[in-house]
């Protein structure tokens, strides 16, 4: 799918599709808009500068591409959420469920200054003009906005972390930190593997009908031979209802990063040779 596609697509779907001069081309859900006082996006593979199999907006410093590429890939993107690279607090992924709370101390960690801190697969801050960053080939991205105090959240959560609930543990630091509700919080479930694409072996299928034991086929698909397809999209969603977001916060992807690999990095389609794409997340100043 290319990205006029997309738009012909998705005219009346979850996700528009944004561009800016100069900037980077943005995915965006209409129901995260309505909390104006933030601002996201989540990136395509479109309008950067890498070349090859990072082609072309990766936003990966670790995964072979030139420093300076990168760097200009990030100025675009910031450009496009009205903020500069100093602004961008990065993630430190390890597929844990292990929040930081971001403070002014920590802006352009991961970008202009160097992460002090590891493990990290979730961000959440309440200072204006800090851009979270989490980053995603095919895991699922979540977004958190608490409209009553002003807070925001973004995570990232593959199987690991949807089995362990990192949708709900954010939720849990936000509470603590700002006195967060999930019944006052818009959240989005952002591009990543379908369940159609998702093949995984017996022994996670059963993690998850364990964790999730009145879900059966809705999350985990037999296809014989030990192996499941499961439904990442709909665990997450349950793991956000169940900790108490409301139905009508909730967004829900439609678009499936394997499927859709000229459009998104996926990290089964390219068996691993892949850029990376993100979620931003900042409060406006």
């Amino acid at each position: 799918m290319q990205l006029e596609d997309f738009k012909q697509k998705n005219k009346t779907a979850i996700f528009y599709l944004e561009q800016t001069a100069g900037g980077a081309p943005l995915l965006k859900y209409p129901l995260l808009d309505a909390a104006r006082f933030a601002e996201h996006g989540f990136t395509t593979r479109a309008g950067g500068v890498s070349g090859g199999c990072l082609s072309s907006l990766n936003l990966s410093y670790t995964r072979g591409d030139v420093k300076a590429d990168v760097d200009e890939n990030y100025r675009r993107l910031a450009v496009s959420l009205h903020a500069v690279t100093g602004d961008f607090v990065l993630t430190d992924q390890t597929h844990t469920t292990n929040v930081r709370v971001v403070t002014q101390a920590d802006r352009g960690k991961g970008i202009v200054k160097e992460k002090d801190y590891r493990d990290v697969d979730g961000l959440v801050t309440n200072v204006p003009g800090i851009v979270l960053s989490a980053f995603f080939a095919d895991c699922v991205p979540l977004f958190f906005i608490d409209v009553a105090h002003r807070a925001i959240g973004v995570s990232h959560s593959g199987w690991r972390g949807t089995l362990n609930r990192m949708g709900r543990e954010t939720l849990a630091v936000m509470r603590r930190e700002y006195g967060t509700d999930p019944a006052d919080t818009l959240c989005a479930i952002g591009p990543s593997i379908c369940q159609d694409c998702y093949e995984v072996s017996a022994d996670v299928a059963e993690r998850f009908l364990e964790e999730f034991p009145d879900a059966g086929r809705e999350l985990c698909r037999a296809m014989g031979h030990g192996k499941y397809q499961l439904n990442l999209w709909k665990a997450n969603e349950r793991v956000l209802l169940e900790a108490g977001v409301l139905p009508e916060h909730l967004a829900v992807t439609n678009i499936c990063t394997r499927c859709n690999e000229k459009l998104l990095f996926s990290h089964r389609a390219s068996k691993g040779r892949r850029g990376n794409l993100g979620a931003f997340l900042k409060i406006r100043k």
